[in-house]
């Protein structure tokens, strides 16, 4: 019998309307558009302004767009896994009001959090199932809507962040295509670093919390930088060696959107030429568990099947790692 593998067949995408650009930053806080492009690589974002619209808003027209490319229908789905920082509400699970909105009815669904690792666990996640032969057809959505949680007086954190969703469809494959292995690290000493420090369970909702501003995003730029360069490329070195394979093996380098210099950084660490590097940060601004698949949605009519991609990510907690995987069709 051959091997089952986990193979992305289908990508969608959904971002917002409204587009935030650098010069109407400028109106709102002591900034300006050379020192955000030079320092982020950002020219814009894009933000969800409808009124009781949630990440699931986002999730859903992701999905839609990507049912719109295929023959599949949603009954057909098996699974659908929402990744995401910036779930709709605590205790209702954002993925299955996800599946319900889109007619995934035969499906059962769950929400994974890991910061901006979200969408690479959800892979591995995914995968895993695949691979045990009890599910074939299975949706993973990575969804934020981090203005949900940005001070846009705060000139460090209100330039970085945007909205959006990207989907794919991971499907059974005999044929040696799709995920060929991975390697997840996370570091629980880095949270302090990067985190919403209140609305969870050590910190609830308070007033003063609210007064306090304990509800929007804190980073330390300088240390999640440091950390973000040398563990992305540590990770996606170990998996080129894993697998025995040489720079030039290597079609696609799809790594979190967080800053272009972190991006070029991991590149450069591992030889990389950056004409491999997918990047759309100046578009978007990290988008974080979305900004995989969407570039994935972004390059798809450049992908070509068998190209191997290596995928790599970093986020608060910390959490980071690398996928390495065989791309499955040609667009």
């Amino acid at each position: 019998m051959s091997k089952i593998s986990a193979a992305i067949t289908a990508v969608g995408k959904y971002v917002p309307d409204y587009v935030l650009t650098n010069q109407i930053l400028e109106t709102m806080v002591d900034t300006n558009d050379e020192w955000i492009t030079t320092r982020t690589g950002i020219k814009e974002r894009r933000i969800l302004k409808e009124k009781n619209k949630g990440t699931s808003f986002l999730a859903i027209n992701a999905a839609k767009d990507l049912f719109n490319k295929i023959d599949i229908a949603p009954k057909d789905i098996e699974l659908v896994i929402v990744a995401t920082a910036t779930p709709d509400m605590q205790a209702a699970a954002t993925s299955v009001y996800v599946a319900t909105q889109i007619g995934a009815t035969n499906a059962f669904g769950f929400d994974l959090v890991a910061a901006c690792s979200s969408f690479l666990y959800a892979i591995s996640t995914a995968s895993s199932f695949i691979e045990s032969g009890k599910y074939k057809k299975i949706l993973v959505i990575g969804a934020d809507m981090n203005s949900s949680m940005i001070d846009y007086t705060d000139r460090t954190t209100c330039i970085i962040f945007g909205d959006g969703a990207g989907a794919v469809l991971l499907e059974a494959n005999i044929e040696g295509f799709g995920v060929q292995d991975e390697y997840l690290r996370s570091d629980g000493s880095g949270r302090e670093f990067l985190q919403v420090p209140a609305g969870g369970s050590i910190e609830p909702t308070t007033e003063q919390t609210i007064k306090d501003k304990k509800h929007f995003v804190y980073q330390d730029g300088k240390t999640v930088f440091k950390w973000a360069v040398s563990n992305m490329a540590d990770v996606c070195q170990k998996i080129l060696e894993r697998n025995n394979l040489e720079i030039n093996d290597i079609n696609w380098l799809a790594a979190h959107q967080a800053n272009k210099r972190i991006i070029s950084a991991t590149a450069n660490r591992i030889n990389l030429p950056l004409d491999k590097v997918m990047m759309n940060i100046e578009k978007y601004g990290n988008t974080t568990s979305a900004t995989i698949p969407l570039l994935l949605n972004d390059y798809e009519k450049q992908l070509k099947k068998g190209d191997n991609v290596i995928l790599a990510a970093f986020g608060g907690g910390f959490t980071w790692g690398s996928i390495y995987l065989k791309w499955a069709y040609n667009s």
